[in-house]
């Protein structure tokens, strides 16, 4: 397994497994699971004050958006490539919100697992997405379906990307793999509904709208940005 050449994928495929140079305050996300909430906390605070999000729970989505998208891709990329990807145990993936990708996580383990949906279902989903949702919910209010959506928006991704990876260097075989595993993740009952069509659109909105001049995303369920407050029926977030 070539962590170097999954990197390569793009910046949130990258994965440390040495202390970042510099240093940080790096924290086992097993211990956030377990109720030490103070650094997603300062990590929400930062992403509002960067944002000047008018609620809190936009920026708690965009900060989750980001970390999901971090789990997944540093999965995805080297199930893809090379048919094994890092087991991630939470005790020895360590976090810093305060710092960007690659130098966010740092993976202390030396574990591997096989690439099949039901091990990457274990590690991702049951493993570090589910307690990261109930994470941000103790941090304050926000929708248990925006955090799932942003968990398939982010898995959907991490897919695009290595299709772009793979279109470019003519590696049609890893594209291949990756849209095999991710649509067999999709199945899963918190990333089943989050996305659909052969565009993975979301069904959801991650609220980025709101921040001022933030638009929408590539895959925002919405056409066009809702008047604020606004939003009504089954795509609402």
């Amino acid at each position: 397994m070539d962590l170097v050449e999954s990197g390569s994928v793009g910046g949130f495929f990258a994965l440390r497994t040495a202390a970042p140079p510099g240093g940080g305050a790096h924290l086992p996300l097993a211990r956030l699971y377990a109720g030490e909430t103070g650094p997603l906390t300062a990590r929400v605070d930062r992403v509002a004050a960067r944002l000047r999000a008018p609620e809190r729970r936009v920026a708690a989505s965009i900060a989750h958006l980001g970390l999901a998208a971090r789990l997944w891709s540093t999965v995805l990329g080297p199930a893809a490539l090379h048919g094994r990807f890092p087991a991630l145990d939470p005790a020895e993936l360590h976090w810093d919100g305060a710092l960007t990708s690659p130098d966010d996580l740092w993976w202390a383990g030396a574990d591997t697992r096989p690439a099949t949906v039901e091990q990457l279902t274990e590690v991702v989903v049951d493993t570090h997405l589910v307690p990261l949702a109930a994470a941000f919910r103790a941090d304050g209010r926000i929708s248990p379906r925006l955090l799932r959506g942003n968990a398939g928006s982010a898995l959907a991704g991490a897919l695009r990307e290595l299709i772009r990876w793979s279109r470019a260097r003519q590696r049609p075989e890893v594209a291949e793999r990756a849209a095999a595993l991710a649509g067999g993740l999709l199945g899963h009952p918190v990333l089943a509904g989050t996305v659909r069509g052969p565009a993975l659109r979301r069904a959801s909105c991650c609220l980025y709208y709101r921040a001022p001049g933030g638009g929408l995303c590539g895959d925002c369920v919405f056409d066009h940005p809702p008047a604020t407050g606004l939003e009504t029926g089954p795509s609402a977030p």
